[in-house]
């Protein structure tokens, strides 16, 4: 007879194969139905929803993960004193990966689930703003726009070259941290030198 705390564990293994399989099944197609989600993890559908009743409680879910892992990439970057441009940098290059596994949220935010998205998005689009903020004060990077807006677009342009990034020929990281330090108004030269070998 199983324990409980094997059946607990058994069962968080089994949701967390579902998010990770989730995730590779949606980044291939966003409109993916559960069932799709299920096959691919090897369970039947019902075991699906009884760890999320609905699509709209896995969307939360990973989002709700690609958001812990972000925050905590930002808040060490932030806490550092390095200038802003090299402190965004670092973030880019950091959180590359999980921009990568998680590239499906800018489809899905454009989507049904955009509010739910947007909103446990909030500490990082937060965290993005304040960096963006202390380049703009310190004349690092541009002033046309508010920090709020001008870091979003800098942070879409990660997200979409992400996105694209399903090809040896597709630009990397390397291409998505240049094309963001552009969005924030730091010249093509800087840019380059800032960005280094990385790859």
């Amino acid at each position: 007879m199983p324990t409980e705390s094997s059946r607990v564990r058994s069962m968080n293994e089994t949701r967390n194969r579902i998010l990770d399989v989730a995730l590779d099944v949606l980044g291939e197609n966003p409109d993916a139905a559960m069932g799709d989600i299920a096959s691919a993890a090897g369970v039947v559908r019902r075991t699906v929803y009884d760890h999320f009743p609905s699509r709209l409680d896995l969307v939360r879910t990973l989002t709700g993960r690609a958001v812990t892992e972000m925050t905590a990439v930002l808040t060490e970057v932030d806490a550092s004193e390095a200038e802003a441009a090299v402190a965004w940098v670092e973030f880019i290059a950091r959180v590359w990966p999980v921009a990568h596994r998680y590239r499906v949220l800018l489809a899905l935010r454009r989507g049904e689930y955009s509010e739910a998205i947007h909103g446990l998005l909030g500490p990082v689009d937060a965290l993005l703003a304040d960096l963006v903020k202390r380049g703009q004060d310190s004349g690092v990077f541009a002033q046309h726009l508010p920090a709020g807006i001008l870091s979003q677009i800098a942070y879409g342009v990660v997200f979409s070259i992400a996105d694209s990034d399903l090809t040896d020929e597709a630009p990397g990281a390397r291409a998505a941290t240049i094309t963001s330090l552009l969005m924030l108004g730091v010249p093509e030269t800087r840019a380059i030198a800032l960005v280094g070998d990385q790859p």
